[in-house]
């Protein structure tokens, strides 16, 4: 019995712990609970309301005729800009005046990317014959096509530095320009884009 008397008075002496106390309750706290008891319960139909989200998107407004007749304007004019190299209308690949004058110095001569792909594409169906010296023919042909291409872009690359160089300084000269040179060179010429504004042998001064 003593020892129960002690007990209960020990805890009843014992300080209370202050994060359970009301006075331990932060004012934010309160603030937020004071405010959910103001507000006037929600029905429940504006509950559903606010659970429901929309599925799609509201629609934009129709473009009127003059609009889209504009627009189909804007992107022929941009398209024929493009093709005809008009700085405004040419993409970070083919800006800027030595890209030009590279453009212009490939579209002046004469390369064996030109040819190469419809060669090779003239050996892949005569190679289909079951033929064994045409298949050997065609193999051939294509070895020795490639070598010409590799020694044509050798040489012109050499070619259009010297130019470049004389043109525009050493010092000053972009990186790239042989490589876009030679990706230039290896496309027929009538599908090039830009497409060429120079004819044969007109090499840029």
């Amino acid at each position: 019995m003593f020892g129960r008397k002690k007990d209960s008075e020990a805890a009843a002496a014992a300080p209370v712990d202050e994060a359970v106390t009301p006075a331990a309750v932060s004012e934010e706290e309160r603030r937020a609970a004071e405010q959910k008891k103001n507000r006037p319960t929600p029905t429940r139909k504006e509950r559903e309301a606010a659970r429901k989200q929309p599925l799609a998107q509201p629609r934009r407004k129709p473009r009127t005729k003059e609009e889209k007749e504009r627009l189909r304007t804007e992107r022929e004019r941009a398209r024929i800009g493009l093709m005809n190299g008009e700085e405004r209308y040419l993409g970070p690949r083919d800006r800027g005046p030595q890209r030009r004058f590279v453009r212009d110095w490939v579209d002046a001569r004469f390369s064996i990317g030109e040819v190469f792909i419809p060669v090779a594409l003239l050996i892949l169906i005569v190679g289909m014959f079951n033929n064994v010296q045409v298949q050997i023919a065609a193999n051939i042909t294509v070895y020795g096509l490639v070598l010409l291409l590799v020694v044509d872009g050798f040489l012109m690359s050499r070619a259009l530095k010297k130019r470049l160089r004389e043109k525009f300084g050493e010092d000053s000269l972009e990186r790239g320009l042989t490589f876009y040179a030679v990706m230039r060179a290896l496309q027929m010429r009538r599908f090039r884009v830009p497409k060429p504004q120079v004819k044969r042998g007109a090499y840029p001064g």
